[in-house]
């Protein structure tokens, strides 16, 4: 018996019945060819993929411990489990492997780590990190902005290093040809680049530490081991890949690899939600499934269980404007509240207020704040609409800007985890000698360059010579990273987190403002810490699967909390609410001005406008100032401001399915689409202002 009792057939018929005939055309279909579920926006993709992991064990008898599912985020995949396991059974569902790609990598890489090369206790850099031990590697080369050996041009930071870096990594692209098309800016400097990539990838080895994209680099060249290859393959019999549009160039390989090892697999996802470019993901793997994986086949879910009809003929419109993808037109027969609207306001001041007022006007008639969101392309989009809800005193959460593992208090307690995990981690060193009063770049070199000596071993600590004013705290450094280094510290993270913590606060009330709201954050990377296995485990789920913010893992709010959420696009996918308001639908905003260069980037602005579109169930309003303040001129209260023509995705049939509502001042005498309607106007305007 593969399932757990001779039940789960019952359960599986019933789960079955349940799915509309192109859900469960896709769950039951044959599991020998490659299969893609193109699954537009709220068409129950998630469902359909919980029973096709059910149909493998129950009907096709794949053992449970050779599926692996593989996710963007590790809630989704234990969503995914937990709702396989009502049909399987929990204990069948536990067998079954899932997780992110670079989680799933990360566990193959430790358990083939002896034969690799690797250190089975390497550590993980999160994206912070490696941006530091890049800008690390440039100091020592002496390459920065205006030294001889950059020149006298603009030399690119760090952050543009290691952004350059992966997509040269995941996209499997050559630095040349990253450069030419993304950056061209730095093109002058790229023999300098090349040797700080070089030096990166020689203090990584000597450091034993991978970054995420070593993750997914050595997962694929350990499937082409000739040897190793077959038996890493062999571990799994099918894979399911969720939101296959977000997957990169390197992912993709590693399917490739897995399919010819003998592994059949199932795909999820839609070319229209492909939003993730900047992070290396690319449309062209949804786009070319049926060339890449021969005998593949194709089934779409086009009814929509999210959005009504007036909604859905909006986001069709917008859709049907785009130069490629799989077509599809989604269809729901839900009635709507009326169609979405377009409202045009004077400037962002008055759609900050229209907003505020439309908010409180539908939680008045029954809607609460936080089944109400406000979508925005960029973070500080909804800096004036903070203001005007802070002034009404409408509560909100922002997402989108800052992640909690990002936030410097807490990568500093990390950083003595990971150089208890990995005393050869020069990063997290150079990060934690230096919180200590006394320790300079200098020392904290000195002090690496001793413990290499000395094979890394923390009892070395006690022989460096530093600084008299560095030598009490770094005497009661080398006391606590002694008394954690144990083996029953290394399995009690939680309590190797409280003894890091007492030591820290001190620290903490000295070097950062409003200690007391930091200190909350410490306590919730206690409360993970304790829920975790080991310290390695515990690292290695921060680094690749972060909790966004130090509430993600709290239970449900309180029943009288309600606020109003703000977010951007990109962190709203996969969410919706009942009424949504998408800011500033103008060119320049949506699309982004820092997007119009190239067609490939206008086309995922307008997938990233889909997207905003569909995160709405009943009401959906766009709004569009008619005009913007200049920010410098802001600051100086003067009246200096642009004219924007509506988003260039609002073509005339999406203009059909909107109804327009306009809110300008009369005398602003503009053309919706156009701009100032004529000179005249704004001359006679002028004139009379100063009547």
């Amino acid at each position: 018996m593969i399932a757990d009792s001779p039940e789960c057939p019952q359960r599986l018929a019933r789960w079955l019945e349940r799915l509309n005939p192109q859900q469960r055309e896709a769950a039951t279909a044959d599991p020998a060819r490659p299969l893609l579920i193109l699954a537009g926006a709220g068409t129950g993709k998630t469902r359909t993929l919980v029973a096709r992991l059910a149909w493998l064990v129950v009907e096709a008898q794949v053992p449970a411990e050779r599926l692996l599912m593989l996710t963007f985020t590790r809630r989704a995949a234990r969503e995914m489990l937990a709702r396989a396991a009502e049909v399987v059974g929990r204990r069948t569902a536990r067998r079954m492997v899932g997780g992110t790609f670079h989680s799933v990598g990360q566990r193959l890489l430790r358990a083939y780590a002896p034969r690799l090369g690797l250190n089975e206790a390497f550590t993980i850099l999160d994206r912070g990190d490696s941006e530091d031990l890049l800008d690390m590697c440039r100091e020592e080369l002496s390459l920065r902005s205006g030294s001889p050996a950059a020149g006298r041009r603009r030399f690119p930071a760090k952050r543009t290093l290691a952004a350059i870096y992966t997509r040269c990594v995941n996209g499997e692209r050559s630095l040349g040809d990253v450069l030419g098309m993304d950056f061209p800016w730095v093109a002058e400097h790229e023999e300098a680049v090349r040797r700080i990539f070089r030096r990166y990838e020689e203090r990584k080895q000597e450091q034993d530490v991978l970054d995420f994209d070593d993750l997914l680099s050595a997962w694929r060249a350990l499937l082409a081991d000739p040897v190793l290859g077959p038996e890493a393959a062999g571990h799994f019999e099918h894979v399911l890949v969720d939101e296959y549009q977000d997957t990169n160039r390197a992912q993709r390989s590693i399917l490739l690899a897995l399919r010819e090892g003998g592994c059949q697999m199932t795909c999820v996802g839609d070319d229209a939600q492909s939003i993730y470019g900047f992070r290396g993901a690319t449309v062209a793997n949804i786009l070319d499934f049926e060339a890449d994986f021969s005998a593949a086949r194709l089934v779409r879910l086009e009814q929509n269980y999210r959005s009504s009809e007036p909604l859905l003929a909006l986001t069709n419109a917008v859709l049907a404007g785009a130069r490629e993808g799989h077509p599809k037109t989604l269809w729901s027969g839900i009635p709507g509240a009326g169609p979405p609207r377009l409202v045009r306001v004077l400037d962002e001041d008055a759609e900050a207020r229209w907003i505020a007022d439309e908010v409180l006007r539908l939680q008045e008639e029954g809607l609460p704040l936080r089944r109400q969101a406000v979508l925005f392309r960029a973070a500080h989009h909804s800096d004036l609409l903070e203001v005007e809800l802070g002034r009404r005193r409408i509560p909100f959460r922002k997402y989108g800007g800052l992640r909690f593992v990002d936030a410097a208090h807490v990568k500093d307690l990390i950083a003595f985890l990971r150089i208890l995990e990995n005393p050869a981690d020069r990063t997290a060193w150079f990060r934690v000698l230096k919180l200590l009063d006394g320790v300079g770049p200098r020392t904290a070199a000195k002090v690496c360059e001793h413990l290499a000596a000395h094979g890394h071993r923390l009892s070395a600590l006690a022989s460096c010579q530093v600084p008299p004013r560095a030598r009490t705290p770094y005497a009661g450094l080398t006391e606590l990273l002694a008394s954690l280094s144990t083996e029953s510290a290394h399995d009690c993270p939680g309590a190797c987190v409280e003894a890091l913590r007492a030591f820290y606060e001190p620290i903490l009330a000295r070097r950062y403002e409003r200690p007391e709201a930091r200190r909350e954050d410490l306590e919730a990377l206690a409360h993970l810490a304790r829920a975790a296995r080991d310290r390695r485990s515990f690292l290695s789920e921060l680094a690749l699967d972060p909790p966004a913010a130090s509430g993600d893992e709290a239970g449900p709010p309180h029943r009288d909390e309600d606020w109003l959420v703000l977010s951007t696009i990109h962190s709203a996918k996969g969410l919706e609410w009942d009424a949504v308001y998408v800011l500033r639908c103008t060119d320049g905003m949506i699309p982004s001005d820092m997007a119009t260069g190239r067609r490939e980037t206008v086309e995922e602005e307008r997938r990233v406008f889909y997207v905003a579109l569909t995160r709405a169930r009943q009401h959906l309003a766009l709004t569009a100032p008619l005009r913007y303040h200049v920010p410098e001129h802001r600051r100086r209260r003067d009246d200096w401001h642009l004219y924007p023509k509506l988003s260039r995705f609002l073509s005339d049939e999406a203009l059909a399915a909107l109804e327009r509502i306009d809110l300008a001042a009369p005398d602003a005498a503009f053309d919706a689409d156009a701009g100032p309607r004529s000179l005249t106007n704004l001359r006679r305007n002028a004139i009379e202002r100063w009547a």
